[in-house]
C-alpha cells in the first residue's frame, strides 16, 4: 500500500503547490505488555518517487507538456505553442530544438481545482518570482510557472559557437508568480551565489540551474589559445559578471546526487 504525504508548500495568490513524498506503508505487529493484547503499528518508507498537486482558486498555471497526471474541479485547458525566438511563452526542453525552429508546446490551466502531475523520482524547487525579477533557467530544468509569470526565449548573442553560431536559447522568466524547477540534486544541495558588481564567476555549464537575467554569460574556453586550452584540460566553460544571483548544483555528479 502506497500513501502520499506533504513534504512542502508555497503560495502565491490563488496558486498553491504542494510537493508529495510516495511512501510504502507496511503494518508491524507490536507486542504489548503482558495484560495487553498485540497491536499493529504503519510503518511509512520512502520510495524516493515525488508528486507535485497544484491547487487554482480562480488562477491559472502552465505546466511543461506531458507532465498532467489527472484533475479535477472547474478547470479549462489550452495548448500554448510559441515560436521559437519569437517573444511570448516558452515551454519545457523545446529550447533544445529552438535552432531548427521547431516549436514549443505547453498546456495552461486555468480555473478553479486541484491538478497533480506523474510521480518521478526528480527533486524539484519551489521559488516566488517577485515584480521586476527576471531568471534564465537551465534548459532542462522548466516544469511549471503561474499564468501571471511571462515566459520567453531568450537567446545570447555573446555566445559563440553554439547552436551552428545562432547562439544560446534558455527559458526566460519574468514578473511575478509562483515557479516550480526540475532539479537533479535535492534543494539542500543547491548553492547560491550572490556576485556583486565587478565580479565575475566562471562555471562548467552543467553544474548551473538557473541565475539572474542581469548576469550575460560568455561561453568559451578557461584560457584563450588552442595550446592553452588543451594544457589546461577543461573545455567550454561559462563565464558571468555581476551583479546577479547564481544557482549551481556542485554535487551533481554522472551517477547522480551524493545525497
Amino acid at each position: 500500500m502506497s500513501y502520499r504525504i506533504v513534504i512542502q508548500t508555497e503560495t502565491n495568490r490563488g496558486l498553491k503547490a504542494e510537493l508529495y513524498a510516495i511512501c510504502r506503508v507496511t503494518d508491524q505487529l507490536v507486542q504489548g505488555a503482558a495484560d495487553h493484547e498485540p497491536s499493529f503499528r504503519q510503518i511509512y518508507k520512502d520510495t524516493g518517487m515525488r508528486q507535485i498537486k497544484f491547487m487554482l482558486n480562480n488562477d491559472s498555471v502552465v505546466l511543461e507538456p506531458g507532465i498532467l497526471s489527472y484533475s479535477h474541479g472547474n478547470l479549462s485547458f489550452e495548448v500554448v505553442q510559441q515560436q521559437a525566438g519569437q517573444s511570448g511563452g516558452f515551454l519545457g526542453r523545446a529550447v533544445r530544438s529552438a535552432g531548427t525552429g521547431e516549436s514549443a508546446y505547453g498546456t495552461r490551466v486555468s480555473g478553479t481545482g486541484e491538478v497533480w502531475t506523474e510521480p518521478t523520482r526528480k527533486h524539484f524547487v519551489f521559488a516566488n518570482m517577485e515584480g521586476g525579477d527576471s531568471m534564465l533557467v537551465d534548459d532542462k530544468a522548466y516544469y511549471a510557472a503561474q499564468g501571471s509569470l511571462r515566459l520567453s526565449t531568450h537567446q545570447h548573442t555573446k555566445v559563440q559557437g553554439a547552436l551552428s553560431g545562432n547562439g544560446l536559447m534558455q527559458p526566460r522568466l519574468d514578473g511575478e508568480g509562483l515557479l516550480v524547477i526540475e532539479s537533479p540534486v535535492s534543494v539542500h544541495e543547491i548553492e547560491i551565489l550572490d556576485v556583486l558588481r565587478g565580479e565575475t564567476v566562471t562555471v562548467d555549464g552543467d553544474m548551473m540551474l538557473m541565475y539572474t537575467a542581469t548576469m550575460n554569460p560568455r561561453l568559451g574556453p578557461l584560457v584563450k589559445g588552442l595550446r592553452n586550452a588543451a594544457r589546461s584540460g577543461e573545455g567550454l566553460v561559462y563565464t558571468l559578471d555581476g551583479p546577479g544571483q547564481v544557482f549551481l548544483t556542485p554535487t551533481h555528479i554522472a551517477a547522480g546526487s551524493l545525497a
